[in-house]
């Protein structure tokens, strides 16, 4: 098992070092798909990729791919050891302009949070940097960088690897939080994704100022057809 992680954690840093003439930025996004909660994004650039700081990561992959525990661990040296920004994009925001482009706001921002941060390092040269982004989409209205979309970024890039860790995180600790305000809902399990106790719970109490309302209008829709019959 640990050659397995030593030979997984040297691909991601790998294809990360591929790009030989940019500094790399990940960014990933979590929380797309809830019907509760906010939207968060994550950009993580290393600084450092010491020999004793890639051992620390060895077991770093896409967050979904990780126990709670270890994802927990490996934030802490993740956010200890990189430049890095984390954004959310809360739901009356998502309501306005949909799930897709909240996503993509909350990269672009989470990634102007790092070069704000590097900027001096850089010398105001973001020509040097290459943004990779998770998925099959380019961040919009973003020109400060050359970007590059990467299907399955967040187990092929150890970047990505890293900001999905520091979004999934950061979102999961967001909903314990909401979680104690309305504890009906069991957010604090299913992180705002609509499990059949969610589900229940919504048509017993109803919607709360977290819902994204516009991911539940099939559902109401048919209990409305239901109701006719």
């Amino acid at each position: 098992m640990e050659l397995t992680s030593a030979s997984h954690i040297l691909k991601l840093f790998n294809y990360d070092s591929s790009y030989k003439n940019n500094l790399i930025i990940g960014t990933d996004e979590a929380g797309r798909g809830p019907a509760a909660g906010g939207v968060f994004a994550s950009a993580v650039f290393f600084c450092d990729k010491s020999c004793d700081l890639i051992q620390q990561l060895s077991i770093l992959n896409d967050s979904k791919q990780l126990s709670k525990k270890k994802r927990e661990a490996l934030y802490e040296i993740i956010l200890n050891n990189t430049i890095n920004s984390t954004i959310c994009i809360e739901v009356e925001e998502i309501e306005k302009i949909n799930i897709l482009n909240a996503s993509l706001k909350a990269m672009k921002l989470a990634i102007e949070g790092v070069l704000e941060q590097t900027a001096e390092a850089a010398n105001q040269d973001f020509s040097k940097f290459l943004v990779l982004v998770d998925g099959n989409k380019l961040v919009k209205n973003f020109n400060v960088c050359p970007q590059k979309w990467v299907v399955k970024g967040d187990s092929t890039s150890a970047s990505i690897a890293a900001a999905s860790i520091l979004a999934k995180v950061t979102r999961d600790r967001y909903m314990d939080e909401l979680d104690k305000e309305f504890p009906e809902y069991g957010w604090a399990k299913n992180a705002g994704y609509l499990t059949k106790d969610h589900m229940n719970a919504i048509d017993k109490y109803g919607l709360t100022k977290y819902h994204r309302k516009s991911f539940l209008t099939k559902h109401f829709a048919k209990q409305e057809q239901m109701s006719l019959f």
